[in-house]
């Protein structure tokens, strides 16, 4: 008599494709708490400059010696520099949902927390790039970059940076993966900033929506529940909150 083999159920593996997409929006607040200052940190001034003679296309054609000080000094500050607990926070979430941090900030403590998919809006700090083709971006370790340092096509190396007047990074993309996050969290950023702030408007109106602030809440936004503190004391409260649902 031929009996029926029955298979044995195999277990069931989440993988990243099916966890919950979450986008975590990140501005200055958060690396601020690491010793970051921005560049209203700095009062606007910076040795008699105004930021804009410092980090504008025309700044760099009419004193690039200069723009590279400046830029040399603020990545000696990111290398210097290490992940809070808000960073740390953030990273933990990948244990269960599929995160993508969208960040205005330029340093790399996101990635050195342990986030494994960081939009960097503005550019990143410790990378160069071809002042003659964009296309060519370098890493680059060092704290300093310095007149004479050349592509391979012969051209001087910049920072990689969205300077005042240039266009932001991967907008469209960071606007996409808005409209489909089931989540959204927005902290450490006065949502000043265009077209960067600009972005909130494309979560889906059923997402939860948080935004973290330390200061009072002004007017409300588009259904986002506001919690006040600052990114360290409210991130590691929340994702504990979202680990455990």
């Amino acid at each position: 008599m031929n009996q029926s083999r029955q298979n044995t159920p195999k277990p069931h593996v989440t993988n990243a494709s099916e966890k919950e997409p979450i986008v975590v929006f990140t501005g200055a607040g958060v690396s601020a708490e690491s010793g970051l200052l921005t560049f209203r940190d700095m009062g606007g001034l910076w040795r008699q400059y105004d930021v804009t003679q410092v980090a504008s296309p025309t700044a760099w054609r009419n004193n690039p010696e200069l723009v590279l000080q400046f830029y040399n000094e603020r990545r000696e500050k990111v290398i210097q520099a290490s992940p809070n607990a808000a960073h740390h926070a953030i990273a933990s979430l990948e244990a269960k949902y599929d995160v993508t941090v969208i960040t205005q900030n330029v340093d790399d403590l996101h990635e050195r927390a342990g986030s494994s998919k960081v939009l960097h809006l503005h550019g990143e700090i410790r990378k160069v790039r071809s002042s003659l083709d964009s296309n060519l971006i370098y890493e680059w370790p060092e704290a300093h970059l310095d007149l004479g340092q050349l592509c391979e096509k012969g051209s001087q190396l910049r920072p990689h940076i969205v300077w005042f007047g240039e266009q932001v990074f991967a907008l469209q993309e960071a606007a996409q993966l808005f409209g489909t996050a089931q989540k959204v969290l927005v902290v450490g950023t006065s949502l000043v900033v265009q077209p960067a702030a600009s972005l909130l408007d494309y979560a889906p109106f059923e997402a939860e929506k948080i935004l973290i602030n330390p200061e009072p809440q002004q007017s409300s936004l588009n259904n986002y529940s506001y919690m006040q503190g600052t990114a360290c004391q409210m991130l590691p409260i929340l994702t504990n909150q979202w680990l455990s649902a």
